[in-house]
């Protein structure tokens, strides 16, 4: 190589140096134990610091790292920090982080085996691993890519190639409320539109209800429409939980479905003995996503894709253009099972790793996070100030606060809003929230290999202990969206409700000039006749009823509800649980008496719901009633 002429060369020895340098830098960094889980800074700050035009001419090594050191590296999550419980955590393995480094200095292109037969290989070792862990037959199929998100909607794209080609209006989806929002998203990139995917509801221990799920595949066979796919969990997001597997695979092979199990965050706890357990009937999934940077310890990104039945993967991503005629394999090409040409290595960091470790130290970190929860849960159990709302369960547990005289669930959400945000600011760790059956909870993922009891208890112990938040919780900033959408054809004529009329109703009485304006233009009025339906349970309608004159039936199992003057029902559906999806109707409503309806399509409710707090609040204060019950 002549230095002389290429202006991008560095000899043997600087390579070094440099190499050198930067892994120096690197072990500073990850063995400082002063630096907080999580270090904010605001846009203004790093804009000054690290914005500006490109250097035309060449920076110093040693300025480089400290600015990267000082300015960059030092307003990161840091997720390999003992008491990072927020999320997902993300706590690598050094070896992993060397193999990433090679994949980037050799810049390995492993998208065909002519380029990349020796990584390709590797790929094929480390997914034959993953088979074998999961129960999967040889025949199965697989590819890495760069996490959960790509893998669940390379999964649904194969089951939609499978079962029925290009896209139609015709097919549905159907999804659990704890599913990850990546479904969603998944679903609306692949056309999907927002009456196409059913959002079911979960039980006590947040898995798919399958009387919902029967349910609702029977109300769309009926009106005509074709079931494809159900996406379940195998270890939900929020707390870990993992759906009846060996029963939902019944219902989908029974029906000519797909099932496709998201285990982006607990497929691997395959490799202990009570991980097996909890993820029985995963092997007869017909696809199922891992994500080997989560609880494989592999550094971001690594995902995976595996699909039971292999030829399927490759049926729906090979396409064969003139510029590749060259690429023609004996073994495999991995674009020709995803959505990737050009792609990285992602399997070096992953055999390198588990090669130098060995797959019981693996085994062993699972084993001990999953024991650290259940430390967790007993901590919380026997500690008076905080209440458990969701027990361990793969690594997870949700709790709270409680607060003495305090009861409104408004308020205890506030209170313990505040003690997250305190918690943060102390250094000492993190945590994140999330919402249970319209509860707000404090939630606590043990994942990291780093972690350890004291810092699990302590954690714990400083919920239990902080003083009571003095300070008002920040108001959110208005969001309001003027949309126009069409009520459900069929569902009367535009009627404009006077201003009198709507501030009569509860809902609406503290609705400012601007939201009263868009719910005049876009309300709809409905009448109803006594005994008539207006809503069959199950089904896939999502608009929102304000009961204006009579009376309405709620009609579930084993129980009757009824509603008159001022009330409303269809909030659940109506709501936005990502990406404009909604729940399926969860109950029957049917009139009592002659009923006069003022009818809301889900967009304007959400919007509502977004920028009036009070509306909020009394929305979700009757999700968190109604929820339960359904």
């Amino acid at each position: 190589m002549d230095l002389d002429k290429d202006p991008l060369g560095l000899s043997a020895e600087q390579m070094r140096d440099l190499g050198y340098r930067t892994v120096d830098m690197l072990v500073e960094q990850l063995c400082d134990p002063s630096a907080p889980a999580l270090r904010r800074a605001a846009p203004g700050e790093l804009r000054a610091r690290l914005g500006g035009e490109a250097p035309r001419g060449p920076r110093s090594w040693d300025e480089l790292m400290a600015q990267m050191r000082d300015d960059v590296l030092a307003h990161i999550s840091r997720l390999a920090h003992p008491a990072y419980f927020a999320f997902i955590p993300a706590c690598s393995t050094f070896p992993g982080a060397l193999g990433d480094l090679i994949t980037a200095a050799m810049d390995i292109d492993a998208s065909l085996w002519m380029s990349a037969a020796g990584p390709s290989q590797v790929e094929l070792t480390v997914i034959e691993w993953f088979k074998d862990w999961i129960g999967y037959p040889a025949e199965a199929a697989g590819v890495l890519v760069s996490g959960g998100s790509a893998a669940n909607l390379t999964a649904l794209a194969c089951a939609r190639e499978a079962l029925l080609g290009p896209m139609t209006d015709r097919v549905v989806a159907y999804a659990s409320d704890q599913s990850h929002s990546s479904v969603a998203r998944a679903s609306r990139v692949m056309g999907f539109r927002p009456d196409q995917v059913r959002v079911l509801p979960t039980d006590a221990s947040h898995r798919i209800r399958l009387d919902a799920l029967v349910g609702a595949i029977d109300a769309d066979l009926k009106a005509g429409l074709q079931p494809l796919v159900v996406a379940a969990n195998a270890g939900a997001t929020n707390t870990g939980a993992v759906d009846p597997l060996p029963e939902l695979a019944e219902i989908c092979h029974g029906r000519g479905m797909w099932l496709h199990v998201d285990g982006a965050y607990g497929g691997f706890a395959a490799l202990t003995d009570r991980g097996r357990n909890s993820l029985a009937g995963i092997e007869l999934a017909d696809s199922v996503t891992l994500d080997p940077h989560k609880w494989l310890y592999q550094p971001i990104e690594c995902g995976c894709v595996l699909v039971r039945d292999g030829r399927l993967l490759s049926q729906a991503f090979t396409i064969d253009p003139d510029y590749l005629a060259d690429r023609l394999s004996e073994e495999v090409n991995f674009s020709d099972l995803g959505l990737q040409l050009t792609r990285s290595s992602h399997a070096l960091k992953v055999w390198l790793s588990m090669s130098y470790f060995g797959v019981d130290a693996f085994a062993a970190a699972i084993d001990r996070s999953l024991d650290l929860a259940l430390l967790a849960e007993q901590h919380v159990r026997e500690t008076p100030a905080l209440e458990l709302l969701s027990p361990a369960t793969l690594g997870i547990i949700c709790f709270r606060r409680r607060w003495q005289g305090v009861s409104d669930e408004d308020s205890i959400a506030a209170l313990n809003a505040e003690l997250v945000s305190s918690f943060e600011h102390t250094g000492r760790g993190l945590v994140s929230s999330t919402r249970l059956h319209g509860k707000y909870a404090i939630r606590m993922c043990v994942m990291n290999h780093t972690t350890g009891p004291g810092d699990v208890t302590a954690t714990l112990d400083w919920f239990a202990q902080a003083p009571a938040p003095t300070r008002e919780p920040s108001p959110r900033a208005p969001r309001y969206e003027d949309h126009r959408a069409d009520i459900d054809s069929g569902f009367g004529q535009a009627t404009p409700f006077d201003v009198p009329t709507l501030r009569d109703v509860p809902l609406f009485a503290s609705l400012g000039a601007r939201e009263l304006e868009v719910v005049q233009s876009s309300a709809r009025e409905l009448e109803v006749a006594a005994g008539e339906v207006v809503i069959h349970r199950w089904e896939g309608t999502r608009n929102f009823y304000v009961i204006l004159d009579g009376s309405v039936e709620i009609q579930l199992e084993d129980q009757q509800v009824s509603l008159g003057a001022g009330q409303f029902f269809g909030e659940l559906a109506a709501l936005d649980w990502g990406a404009g999806f909604g729940y399926v109707r969860t109950a029957t409503v049917a009139a009592r008496t002659d009923v006069r309806l003022l009818v809301l399509a889900p967009a304007i409710l959400d919007e509502l719901v977004r920028s009036a707090p009070e509306v909020e609040r009394v929305i979700r204060a009757a999700v968190r009633e109604r929820l339960p019950s359904v």
